[in-house]
């Protein structure tokens, strides 16, 4: 199960919102070996969107750096949607099939449908959704 410490969850919460009117992103690290979150990297969102967010992939490079100086591995990716529920779209499984084949990857969607925001995981591999339980400790 994938945990959240109290201060990444609202670390998270608070990048989604800054956002706006945008999409919000970043990645989420911890430990080597533990599915503990530690570690949240705000990003830039490179397409400036509030339907999408991308990557820019010297930030994504440096990013991944940083998570190895502190040994700690990226598990995942947070993105925010502006107006809809935090469910995986048609272009997050898309995107999840280009850059994580293999479903490594924790997917945290933050909703700003509503006025308080709502954070919800999920696995993504060869196109299927499944929920993952995020505990925040």
């Amino acid at each position: 199960m994938l945990t959240l410490s109290q201060s990444v969850y609202e670390e998270m919460l608070a990048h989604a919102v800054a956002g706006l009117p945008n999409e919000a992103c970043g990645l989420f690290a911890a430990p080597e070996g533990s599915e503990e979150v530690s570690i949240f990297y705000p990003m830039r969102n490179a397409a400036a969107s509030p339907t999408v967010y991308e990557f820019d992939p010297k930030e994504f490079m440096t990013t991944e750096a940083r998570a190895d100086e502190a040994a700690h591995s990226i598990l995942g990716v947070m993105h925010s949607h502006t107006l809809t529920t935090a469910y995986p779209s048609p272009t997050d499984v898309r995107e999840a099939g280009r850059f994580d084949v293999f479903g490594f990857w924790h997917h945290v969607i933050v909703s700003l449908k509503f006025p308080e925001p709502v954070l919800r995981g999920y696995r993504i591999v060869s196109g299927v959704i499944t929920e993952a339980k995020v505990r925040v400790t």
